[in-house]
């Protein structure tokens, strides 16, 4: 019986850390695309959002899904594509979430708290 707890307990220590939900991920992104249209100067850095993507263990295709979702629903359908429901929906409540911290902390403040937590996906316009 010890010995079975023991393979267990190893197993587990092995086994891939499980991935992050997408909602973090699909947020991170609309965080990133809005900071690029509502602050002066920034750019977005769509390999970074990839490889954000796999050290989350997000499926490939991930990137360019959540992409087509924020393009369709924020161009009311006439750019990206429709994508499953379960997504369109995170890209709704993430939308909300950033217009209320938005709203909470202004632009300015929006911004710059931003362009410090999103470091690694946007950069200066250059």
């Amino acid at each position: 019986m010890r010995s079975k707890l023991m393979i267990a307990a190893l197993l587990m220590a092995a086994a891939p850390a499980s991935a992050e939900p997408r909602h973090i991920y699909t947020t991170m992104v609309l965080e990133a695309f809005a900071t690029k249209v509502e602050c002066p100067g920034i750019d977005v850095v769509y390999q970074d959002l990839v490889k954000k993507a796999q050290d989350m263990q997000m499926p490939d295709g991930t990137t360019e899904k959540v992409r087509q979702a924020i393009a369709y629903m924020h161009t009311g359908g006439k750019m990206g594509q429709k994508q499953d429901d379960d997504l369109m929906a995170e890209v709704a409540v993430a939308t909300q979430a950033i217009d209320m911290d938005q709203r909470r902390l202004g632009m300015t403040n929006w911004c710059e708290e931003h362009k410090k937590t999103l470091s690694g996906f946007i950069r200066p316009k250059g």
